[in-house]
């Protein structure tokens, strides 16, 4: 009720500011004078806007004394200030986006459309504004044809940070730039039920939604332009740097906890009668003992306000409050709390360029994110139903852990920017970042302490710290042939992984007594009333030990020239070279070669062909850890042994190399009017990615370690990835009040592993069909997306459609009874493949804007609640009945927002 009455408290307030209005009205024409049918026609600081028509006329009613913004994609944009009712404009062709370069070219005079490679520009300032979805995966998810992230649940740290991923390709083979410099990356390296295994990928989601202007999404391989880690392609967001004052929004929304479906009936008839007891069905028998119509309950309160400095200076700054609780789906009773995590956090982000002088400004941008996320790992049953990792006294009827996170992120770039007399642009910077992870196990036991044993657990936990320096240069000469950009310059780079270690209690196995085992010789392990022995650290998630810490690092030196020639103006060719030099495994050079052929003014065709290569990550060189499998509901002591331990190295795992890559795109764009299209089609072959293998088991070696299962970062396979992306987009007025936009998005992407590098090991035992089911299903085999806007005056309601490909996932009867051999394999496969068959999600949003301080949406995404199909044998990966594919495993979700200006 408090919320309610803030909320209506603010419609109050700003639906009574009022201002003089005059009508505006005139032609948008090109330099040549022809109309630009579609132009964009928008009020400073406002939402208030329309578009020309074919003939290029516009009219708008603005308030007296404002500044008109004119823009069309492939022209430069237009801030005019009123003062006749009558005023024609006129475009010059150039860059719109000219303060910061497109991602993929450093060429200041390129554009989005006639890049020689695919770009997408987001724009996410809009998205943010009128959308319910408060995670930039989740934005990105539906806006980016070949862009897929869905939030994993009972996958340890997976949980707390979405694996995301380029066509198809693994998280951490996607570089991540803010406003051009390089992100740091997530210290958690993905190690059990999740995409993106063995990866470690960027933590989007620490970086605020309401700080970011646009973001660029190169997807093109890119390694020669801007180092290591971009294979698929590159990721640039481009901060705010409004200055208009104080915005921002709430925003409030749910999950409804209807799943559809007789699962228990479905169950009873395919399952030949068994009759297993459901939680989370329909909102009941929840493992929070609560019935709910709808849960995942989600408040977020963001704020930007910037302010100019000097002439042409700013200063901006975001915060952001989230506030999110748990959901809860149908599982078994060794999967309880089925559902995504809940999640507090707090972030700020700041951006902001000083002028020194007309050729100098000074640039800095950072901010900092904290996240607090809880997550369900597997249930435990009770002592009494035979489960030794309850203690008895302490949870009678078995418990479900909870693995709780803290999460850390920070990260400050500051630089200078200068020109100089002889026309070379200067831009020297610094940019550090670190992520931290900080693991707290709650609702837990370690069962060999017994009656003594604490339920909450400092687990210790790891992080990742990134510097990087870099001096660049470029300059455009307008003379030479039809225009050259030309770029060199140098990076610097170094890199510290730490793992530190937790609480005793949290890692330790004790004895009889009382006394963490040192010694085994002389220690006897505590034992339940049967004489079986019990299990030692916290249950969920194993605290790290002394044993496990680490503190690793590496640097690295780069030098790369890059060039664009315009031979004609229709015809253009582009090349890169980058030499690098890593302090723990040597050199790569890499190349890239790109050209546009402009067959007339609305249609060009572009192609790429590049190598490219991904350092080892230093999470894949040096992270270990003993922990706990899930195997068919019961627990399997298992070491994830470091690459350069002995234990690795008995097992003949040889010492990690580069991913090495080769690129090839080619496409066309075509532009006329308020019509654009793109298609582009590609193939990447990655020789080298690393892995992480199965679960060995040669006691042998292991027996002395306690654990009856080992598995190892690789460079295990040889992948081949081919698809198609297209983009089309269509905008026009309808009358000088309404416009319309369409919009059709869509991957196909299809992986092949060519070669399993396995050398005298067991191929299934090495990358098993179940962990090669994994890497495929990175990506849908394809996505498509239909876009529709239609927006009258204060009135704006948009329709999104996206239909996922059918998906195919080895269940874990292959980890259960794993195959050793051709045979046992192909029997595995009739019994143990789980299909997700194709489906389409509708999102649906409609904004009014009260006034021009205040805009109300309300929506929901997933509105027909669509659920992955369901399997009832209870082999699925993550326990439930249905593993979080395609578009998530949380069903409907319904929010409202108010957005506010000051």
């Amino acid at each position: 009720m408090k919320k309610i009455n803030i909320l209506l408290v603010l419609l109050c307030f700003f639906t009574n500011i009022t201002f003089a209005q005059e009508l505006i009205s005139g032609i948008i024409r090109d330099t040549s004078g022809e109309p630009l049918a579609g132009a964009s026609v928008i009020e400073k600081g406002t939402s208030n806007g329309t578009v020309a028509d074919f003939n290029g006329n516009y009219k708008i009613s603005v308030a007296k004394g404002s500044i008109l913004i004119f823009s069309y994609i492939g022209y430069q944009s237009k801030e005019i200030q009123v003062t006749n009712n009558i005023l024609n404009v006129s475009l010059e062709s150039g860059e719109q986006l000219q303060e910061v370069q497109i991602v993929g070219s450093r060429n200041a005079k390129r554009t989005s459309v006639d890049t020689p490679v695919p770009v997408d520009v987001i724009d996410v300032k809009e998205l943010a504004a009128k959308n319910g979805n408060v995670d930039l995966t989740q934005i990105l998810q539906y806006a980016a044809p070949s862009f897929n992230a869905t939030k994993q649940s009972g996958s340890d740290g997976a949980d707390h940070v979405v694996p995301a991923s380029l066509r198809g390709l693994g998280p951490d083979q996607t570089l991540v730039l803010i406003n051009g410099k390089r992100r740091h990356q997530s210290s958690l390296v993905n190690i059990f039920g999740t995409r993106g295994r063995g990866n470690s990928g960027t933590d989007l989601n620490a970086i605020p939604v309401s700080a970011i202007k646009r973001i660029e999404v190169l997807r093109d391989g890119a390694s020669a332009q801007y180092g290591s880690d971009a294979i698929a392609g590159v990721i640039n967001i481009v901060l705010n740097d409004a200055t208009d004052g104080l915005v921002g929004g709430v925003t409030y929304g749910a999950y409804s906890t209807k799943t559809g479906g007789d699962y228990a009936q479905k169950i009873f008839e395919t399952q030949d009668g068994w009759e297993p007891e459901l939680f989370n069905v329909e909102g009941k028998n929840r493992l929070d003992g609560e019935d709910k119509n709808f849960d995942g309950e989600t408040t977020k309160i963001d704020l930007n306000y910037g302010v100019k400095i000097g002439e042409n200076g700013f200063i901006n700054f975001t915060t952001e409050l989230l506030s999110q609780e748990k959901t809860l789906r149908p599982g078994f009773d060794w999967r309880k709390g089925y559902g995504s995590a809940s999640v507090d956090a707090f972030s700020f982000m700041v951006n902001s360029l000083v002028p020194v002088n007309d050729n100098t400004e000074i640039y800095v941008f950072g901010g900092r994110s904290f996240r607090d996320i809880n997550a369900n790992a597997f249930s435990r049953s009770s002592f009494a139903d035979g489960d030794n990792r309850s203690v008895p006294s302490i949870y009678p009827n078995g418990f479900t852990p909870q693995i709780t996170s803290n999460i850390t992120d920070v990260s400050v770039s500051a630089g200078l920017k200068h020109s100089m007399a002889n026309g070379w642009d200067l831009d020297f910077s610094n940019t550090f970042g670190k992520n931290m992870f900080h693991y707290y196990i709650k609702n837990s036991n370690n069962a060999s302490l017994k009656d003594a044993s604490p339920t909450d657990f400092n687990a210790g936990g790891h992080s990742l710290s990134q510097n990087t320096t870099g001096l660049d240069f470029n300059k455009y000469f307008e003379e030479a042939a039809s225009g050259i950009s030309l770029a060199f310059g140098m990076e610097f780079r170094t890199e510290n992984f730490l793992i530190f270690s937790g609480e005793e209690a949290s890692y330790a196995l004790y004895d009889e007594n009382g006394i963490a085992i040192t010694n085994p010789a002389i220690q006897t392990v505590a034992t339940d009333s049967n004489g079986d022995e019990l299990s030692g650290g916290s249950q969920g998630f194993p605290g790290y030990s002394p044993a496990n810490e680490v503190d690793r690092s590496r640097t690295n030196v780069s030098f790369y020239v890059d060039s664009e020639i315009n031979i004609s103006d229709n015809f253009l060719v582009a090349g890169a070279l980058r030499y690098e030099n890593y302090s723990d495994f040597g050199s790569t050079f890499n190349y890239k070669l790109a050209s546009r052929l402009k067959i007339s003014e609305n249609l060009s065709f572009r192609g790429s062909v590049s190598s490219g290569f991904r350092a080892p990550s230093l999470t894949q060189l040096y992270y270990n850890l003993k922990f706990t499998n899930i195997v068919a509901g019961e627990s399997v002591p298992s070491l994830l042994s470091a690459n350069n331990s002995t234990v690795t190295k008995a097992f003949g795992i040889e010492q990690l190399k580069e991913e090495t890559a080769l690129n090839g795109s080619i496409g066309f764009t075509y532009n006329k009017g308020g019509f654009t299209a793109t298609l582009d089609a590609y193939s990447i072959s990655v020789d080298d990615r690393i892995i992480l293998t199965d679960n060995f088991t040669d006691q042998a070696i292991l027996g002395p370690l306690k654990v009856d299962a080992a598995q190892f970062f690789a460079n295990g396979v040889d992948t081949r990835t081919r698809g198609v992306d297209l983009v089309l987009a269509y905008k026009t007025a309808i009358d000088d009040h309404s416009s319309i936009n369409i919009g059709l998005t869509g991957n196909i992407n299809d992986l092949k592993i060519d070669e399993i590098h396995n050398g005298n090991l067991n191929e299934f035992t090495f990358f098993s069909p179940f962990s090669r089911a994994y890497l495929k299903a990175a990506a849908p085999d394809y996505k498509l997306g239909l876009n529709l806007g239609y927006t009258n005056n204060k009135f704006s309601v948009s329709a999104n459609l996206t239909k996922f490909s059918e998906v195919k996932l080895q269940d874990f009867q292959w980890v259960d009874s794993p195959p050793t051999t051709q045979s046992e394999a192909d029997a595995l496969y009739a019994v143990a493949t789980d299909t997700y068959k194709t489906k389409m999600v509708m999102d649906l949003n409609i904004s009014y804007e009260f006034s021009k301080g205040l805009t109300f949406t309300v929506g929901s995404t997933n509105l027909f609640n669509a659920y992955a199909t369901p399997q009832y044998d209870g082999w699925t990966d993550q326990g439930s009945l249905m593993d979080s594919v395609q578009m998530g495993s949380d069903g409907a979700y319904f929010f409202g927002r108010i957005a506010f200006k000051l």
